[in-house]
């Protein structure tokens, strides 16, 4: 039965890595196109194409962190491999999550409405505000990869203290729990963000509602339905966000529950949902890159049919 359990696992896994890996592509290769024709890109399309870099790159260490846990655990107590992949994995989260929540802040500047003057102020000046909030960023990068790296020095200097099996268990045990804790914490900047601008366009969306009710006009405009989309792919972000860190503290609760390699994989699967599954979601709520996957489906449905056999000529009898 576990085995059953577990081959479902590394299937649905591979799945959501193949999906991931094509739509992050697909995103990248539709902006960097328009960009050659256009010969210029916009700051929303720039961040999309930064957004699906960094995920691509959060899939892969993914799928490399699960496939060393399962088939070479032994790598996990190698100082080398244990840091980059530490170090790697917090740079790459944290450019997926703040690259996302940017983009969040962009289309609430650019569809938000408040006659708030720090509002307005900050409206006329989206691109600055986007570009500071990437760049005040890399401080707390500065600071989260020093603060593992500290850790990780931490975890290598005891595991060569004391090598006994127990030892060894409970120091990985604390060392993962402080690697939570320290991504945790400065995952909560950005996530708090994220929530804030979900509300604040609630409210928007709130007073636009009202507004055209007292105008005698239906709620069905045009302002309406970008509200409504721009909240949903906030939504979208902060549910696989939470789901995607929730599968790191799984392995901590359900240590005794299950067996180790069937948790992390269930883990990794509950977890690659976010990268592969948010991807798909900015696909579908930008009508560019709704558009190109439309055209690519339809030609790619027409290249199948192409490559159909003819059928069987009818049999004619000879007069």
């Amino acid at each position: 039965m576990n085995s059953v359990i577990n081959s479902t696992l590394i299937f649905i896994f591979t799945v959501e890595f193949i999906i991931g890996n094509l739509g992050n592509g697909f995103i990248a290769m539709v902006s960097c196109v328009d960009w050659v024709k256009r010969r210029k890109i916009s700051l929303a399309d720039q961040i999309l194409t930064a957004l699906a870099i960094s995920r691509t790159g959060l899939l892969w260490l993914v799928f490399l962190s699960w496939y060393v846990s399962v088939f070479y655990p032994a790598l996990l107590t190698s100082e080398k491999f244990s840091r980059t992949l530490t170090v790697t994995w917090t740079v790459a989260n944290h450019f997926s999550i703040w690259l996302a929540t940017s983009l969040g802040i962009f289309y609430f500047l650019k569809i938000a409405n408040f006659s708030n003057s720090i509002f307005l102020y900050l409206k006329w000046r989206v691109k600055k505000v986007v570009s500071v909030i990437l760049l005040v960023t890399l401080v707390l990068l500065f600071c989260n990869t020093a603060l593992i790296n500290i850790h990780v020095n931490a975890w290598i200097n005891g595991y060569k203290r004391n090598r006994t099996c127990t030892s060894n268990s409970s120091s990985f045990v604390q060392f993962s729990n402080l690697l939570l804790f320290t991504n945790t914490t400065f995952t909560l900047i950005p996530f708090t963000l994220s929530l804030t601008t979900f509300v604040l366009l609630l409210f928007s969306l709130w007073k636009h509602v009202k507004k055209m009710q007292h105008g005698a006009k239906g709620p069905g405009d045009a302002n309406t339905t970008v509200h409504v989309k721009a909240m949903q792919a906030v939504i979208a972000f902060l549910l696989l966000y939470a789901i995607f860190f929730l599968s790191y503290f799984m392995p901590i609760w359900t240590s005794d529950l299950l067996e180790k390699n069937m948790i992390i994989t269930f883990c990794q699967t509950f977890g690659m949902a976010y990268p592969s599954g948010h991807s798909c979601v900015l696909i579908l709520q930008n009508s560019k890159l709704r558009q190109a996957s439309l055209s690519v489906l339809w030609w790619l449905r027409c290249r199948l049919k192409d490559r159909e056999p003819p059928g069987p000529t009818p049999f004619r009898e000879s007069s």
